[in-house]
């Protein structure tokens, strides 16, 4: 008797487990390794988190993970003790402390976060884990991107990889919900639809130059594609230009 050849939908599925599998991979062990390699670095921005002012070297941040659960987001902690004020930071944010500036422009306080990938409640690549209250804003529009593990870098952050400066402004938490948040969300959205290790390489290779060279990163709305930006533009136009592929 012939042997009977699996269905595309059935091979597509085996398909898609193995490349899970193989994102997994991937982050514990680049997370393990960077977390051996950036270790002073730990100890050193520990110490200056302490000397500096009052507080716990660390923050748990609540995010929305995925499926909806609660993340609590390990960072280093920026702002001074009891710090209150709306979820966003923008570059000249009156709650840093001095280090906690120099954390936030330099991303140093993210590091922490491999700690949440280890764990499995992030990857290193996804859509980046957003506060409840903005969640509940759009939920329908959150449900695809929420089937996937939140990120530490991912389409979204590259293209938006200046957000502190784009917030820099008074009415920061409305241009935040009804600009900048929906152009993240259709970003990530594509993202959760594409999500692969190959993509995941590809964004991990961008984030290189962009956190240690400044580089402007676009990023295509329909297809992903990862290209440097024109110089930028004045603030009006950065947002609907992040997401564009640069004229050849």
């Amino acid at each position: 008797m012939a042997a009977v050849s699996p269905s595309p939908a059935v091979v597509t599925q085996r398909r898609s487990r193995l490349d899970h599998a193989a994102v997994r991979a991937l982050d514990l062990v680049a997370a393990l390794v960077l977390l051996v390699v950036t270790a002073p670095v730990f100890l050193l921005v520990a110490l200056a988190v302490t000397l500096e002012s009052r507080g716990g070297v660390f923050f748990r941040c609540l995010r929305v993970g995925r499926g909806g659960t609660d993340l609590h987001v390990l960072k280093f902690r920026k702002m001074h003790e009891h710090a209150a004020g709306m979820p966003l930071t923008s570059a000249d944010d009156r709650r840093f402390t001095r280090i906690g500036g120099f954390l936030a422009r330099t991303k140093l306080d993210e590091l922490p976060q491999l700690l949440n990938v280890v764990k499995g409640e992030m990857s290193l690549v996804g859509p980046r884990p957003e506060d409840p209250s903005f969640v509940a804003l759009h939920p329908e529009s959150f449900d695809h991107v929420l089937t996937v593990r939140p990120g530490i870098t991912g389409l979204s952050q590259l293209a938006f990889a200046n957000e502190s400066r784009l917030l820099d402004r008074e009415d920061a938490y409305t241009f935040y919900v009804e600009r900048l948040m929906l152009e993240k969300i259709q970003i990530d959205r594509l993202y959760a639809e594409r999500q692969s290790l190959l993509l995941n390489v590809r964004i991990l290779l961008w984030t290189i130059p962009t956190v240690l060279l400044g580089w402007d990163v676009a990023v295509h709305r329909e297809t992903g594609l990862l290209s440097r930006r024109r110089p930028p533009h004045p603030p009006a136009q950065e947002v609907r230009d992040a997401a564009e592929v640069p004229a050849a």
